[in-house]
Order: C-alpha cells, then structure tokens, then sequence
C-alpha cells in the first residue's frame, strides 16, 4: 500500500451528480493520497460552482481532461445510460476506468464493455459495500473457516446489484447459476431522513419492498430491502450468514470452537472522539472476541463508513493499474447486475426465472 509521505495518487472524475461528492470529499480529506485533477461535466454553470467549492478544474468534455490532466486513471460516475459511451471514449484515450455501478443499463449494454475487456482495456468497477467497514469484517469472518461451509446468507443491506454482490461474496458464490423467485410487497413506512436532509414533518410513504430467493443448488441467498431503508431511522440493515458449524446475525458471531464448546462474540466498533477521549473523530477498527476483524487503513481522517470503502477502491485502483489484483472485475459487476435484472423480472411475472452462462462469466 502506498505511504504516506508518496506522491498523491491522481484521478479525474466523470460526472458532477451526488455520487461524484463521494469521490471529491475522500480526496479533500486525504489530500497526502488523493489528488483529483480535474472533473468532467457539460454544464458551465456546474463546473463553475464546482471549482469555487472544490478548488478543482473542470473541463466539459473527456477528451479535454484527459489532453490537460494526464490522469493515472478515470472514476465514471454518470447515470448507467452513460456509461458505457464515457467508459468507451476514455479506454480510446488508453487511460485505466474506474466506473461507479451499474457499468451499463442492463446485458446489451455492458457486452461491448466486455469486449474491451478481451481486448485489453483496463476497467474496473467501483463496488464499494464489501469493503465498508462491517461489512468487511462479517465477510472476513464468514470466509475465516471458523463457521464452517457457508450455506445460507440473507441479505438486508442494499439495493439490487450492490445486494447481490453482497451475497455472493459471502456464499462463495462466483458465476453459478441459480434459479430466483421474487416478489415485490408494499407497506408504509414513516419519512426519514433523504439526501436533501432531515424531514421537517411527519410524512408517511410508501415502501417498496422486494423478497427473492436465489437457489444456487447447495446455497441459498436470500435478497430482502426497499430503497427507503437507506435514510430510514426505523429500518435497520441486516446480514445472516449461516455455516454448518456457526453464524452471523448482525453484531453477533457464535460458533463451535469443539464439539463440547460454543463460543459466542459480539463484533464491536472501535471509534475515538467519544466522551474524554482526544484523539480526534475516527474509526480505528472493529474486534471481535480477542481478534481485530477490520483495521482503518485512512485514520485519523473523518471519514464515513461509505467514504472509507471508497477510498480503499481507489487505492485498490492504482494498485491494479500498477499490476496488481482486480478491484472488481467489470464481470463480477455485469453478473451482480444480470442477476438483479433476473429478480426484478421475476418479482414482476411472479415466476421462477434461470440464469444462464453469459460471455463474461468464461
């Protein structure tokens, strides 16, 4: 991993929505690691807001970006029918993408993308949940051994890909197929917080809901979340990953450490700031029982959970344009995505649906 007394690593941004902040917030507090040189959007009026906010140069169309800038690599970060056409025109410029998810609107889409992989091009996928802090740590210990064969997992965390990815990682699951029944339910659920911030009244709305099985055969994943969870101060994120020789719920991990043995662990965040402590406001790391089970590699920046997964992306993302491991591959994130495509299908017809091989699973 890079230390910190190295040159930043640069980046350029493509897109000036939400999910680009993520990316320029990571950078304004790890300014030793993270440089962005420059953003890419068509508006004038938006790029101007954004250097007098961010102190970052912005340019309105890539190939001007890339003329100026230089950069190690790209973050794409547009809305899924852009995708594609922003990732094809940076890969002509020969510069490494890395690009938010989903990396197309649905299978027609990211086929070409594919096919740039074969040929040579160098496009990894921003999927970040897996390297979020707990659940780094849940997956961490679900693939330690200590709960033996993983069978089962029920996924209550986010939405669709992100969901299913989420459930693979943690069945073991790489491109099997898997036959998926789905349905779709509807409940209130009272407003909470959205990205424009706290409610000002009591609202109710509605939730939509989806439930999906993915039979792998000898492992079930179960898919369960509504959109609104994401804000809602009621609704809070669950994972079970269930093995023949124990489980996690949630915080808790129990397990056999002999036939005669059960142990039982709680997995507990370590953050300073809290009370007398003046250490600054970070997260140090998670334990459980005796054992560190995710360590902060960017403190003492205060960072969010989310930001810190970021991060970690694109530290991952020099690492691999240097030579090194995948980050997520752009087929781990075509089939996340495929499958999540196949369970909304189903929620809709109310029938079973398969999936079948697909170019990028070979």
């Amino acid at each position: 991993m890079r230390s910190r007394s190295d040159t930043p690593i640069r980046f350029a941004v493509v897109g000036s929505g939400w999910r680009s902040a993520f990316f320029l917030r990571v950078a304004r507090a790890l300014p030793e690691r993270f440089e962005v040189v420059g953003l890419v959007t068509r508006s004038a009026d938006t790029g101007r807001a954004i250097e007098a906010e961010w102190g970052i140069p912005t340019y309105r169309d890539i190939d001007a970006v890339v003329a100026a800038t230089r950069p190690e690599f790209a973050v794409v970060s547009v809305p899924r029918e852009a995708a594609p056409a922003s990732v094809a025109r940076l890969v002509e410029h020969g510069v490494p993408v890395l690009t938010e998810t989903p990396p197309g609107l649905d299978v027609a889409a990211m086929l070409p993308l594919h096919r740039l992989v074969e040929q040579g091009a160098v496009i990894q996928v921003a999927e970040q949940y897996h390297l979020s802090p707990l659940l780094n740590a849940q997956l961490s210990i679900a693939g330690s051994g200590r709960l033996g064969q993983i069978s089962q997992v029920q996924v209550a965390q986010c939405h669709d890909y992100h969901g299913v990815s989420i459930m693979r990682r943690a069945l073991g699951i790489g491109f099997e197929d898997a036959r998926i029944t789905a349905s779709a339910f509807e409940s209130p659920l009272t407003r909470g917080p959205s990205r424009d911030g706290d409610p000002v009244r009591e609202e109710v709305v509605t939730a939509h809901q989806a439930i999906a099985h993915f039979d792998f055969g000898d492992r079930l994943g179960v898919y369960d979340f509504a959109d609104e969870q994401y804000f809602s101060w009621i609704r809070a994120n669950r994972l079970v990953v269930r093995g023949d020789r124990g489980e996690i719920v949630d915080l808790g991990v129990r397990y056999l450490k002999d036939v005669r043995t059960p142990m039982f662990e709680t997995i507990t965040r370590i953050e300073t700031g809290v009370g007398g402590n003046l250490e600054g406001k970070f997260l140090r790391g998670l334990i459980s029982g005796s054992d560190w089970v995710y360590l902060n590699p960017f403190l003492p920046a205060r960072l969010s959970d989310d930001e810190i997964a970021i991060a970690e992306c694109l530290v991952r993302m020099h690492a691999h344009v240097a030579g090194g491991p995948p980050v997520y591959s752009l087929a781990e994130a075509a089939q996340d995505h495929y499958l999540a495509l196949l369970m909304k299908q189903a929620a809709a017809t109310g029938e079973a649906v398969r999936s079948e091989p697909q170019p990028w699973a070979q």
